[in-house]
């Protein structure tokens, strides 16, 4: 078994317990605390259950963009980047870098004092915002997902 192969076996698990993860908050978790729990408790209830992803995930995602930056170190891909063809693998850096923006530096620092202002003033408006963020986030994950596997495959261009 050569490096370039454990790198990619960690880059797609990596990558299915992250985006795997956003699919089961945004298409399970959210719909269920929705339909079972009062308004004024749902982000309280949601909080909780985040944030034991969240400490999973701050290691999925780190460990998704360093196997596919060793991948392309090591296969000195770089100018691929640059190509019309390989749109895809810009898309999995611009994915990449937005959540890991978002996990160490957005929510941590900015998100989390407003969100707790805003679903104390309007709890059920929040929620809202919060699915349809989580949409935005697992459309752009999966379709990046999806769209990386049919480039590694030369299918895309």
């Amino acid at each position: 078994m050569d490096d370039l192969t454990v790198a990619r076996a960690v880059h797609v698990l990596a990558v299915i317990h992250w985006i795997g993860g956003v699919a089961f908050v945004t298409a399970v978790i959210l719909p269920a605390i929705a339909a079972f729990e009062k308004p004024s408790r749902r982000l309280a209830l949601f909080e909780a259950i985040e944030r034991r992803f969240s400490a999973q995930v701050k290691v999925s995602v780190p460990l998704a963009g360093f196997s596919g930056f060793y991948m392309a170190w090591r296969l000195d891909a770089w100018e691929r980047f640059l190509e019309p063809s390989g749109w895809w693998l810009a898309a999995m850096v611009l994915v990449w870098l937005l959540f890991m923006a978002i996990l160490f530096a957005v929510e941590p620092l900015l998100l989390r004092g407003w969100f707790h202002r805003r679903a104390t003033a309007a709890p059920e408006a929040m929620f809202r915002n919060v699915q349809g963020a989580h949409w935005i986030l697992l459309l752009a994950g999966t379709t990046t997902a999806g769209a990386g596997v049919l480039g590694a495959h030369g299918l895309l261009g």
